[in-house]
């Protein structure tokens, strides 16, 4: 994961599930523009309906607080939040967000 990589992260006190693009992971936290899951699909919705009145915020989550952080990335026939908002809307999250997506294309995946 790097910075611009689509992100889900799992936080604790209280329990929340987000999905953004990553700006910073660091032993204080992670800072990423991102949205709740559980408003994820009003967002894509209200895209496709020309109706945008939910977006991305810049956060700073800190490290005691997260879970877990999960690279967004289809998982067998679970498709990723970045292909299911390309499927819907027609344009991937970066093109729609107006950000290039920095892909690290010879990592090696963590074991």
């Amino acid at each position: 994961m790097r910075p611009g990589s689509f992100v889900v992260l799992h936080l604790d006190q209280p329990a929340e599930k987000l999905w953004g693009v990553l700006d910073r992971l660091g032993p204080e936290g992670v800072t990423f523009r991102g949205i709740s899951l559980n408003s994820f699909d009003d967002w894509v919705r209200g895209i496709v309906r020309g109706e945008e009145t939910l977006g991305l915020s810049t956060q700073f989550v800190p490290l005691f607080r997260v879970r877990t952080l999960y690279l967004d990335e289809a998982v067998g026939a679970v498709e990723s939040y970045s292909t299911r908002f390309e499927r819907t809307v027609g344009c991937t999250p970066a093109q729609h967000l107006g950000i290039e997506l920095q892909l690290d294309l010879d990592a090696t995946p963590p074991s």
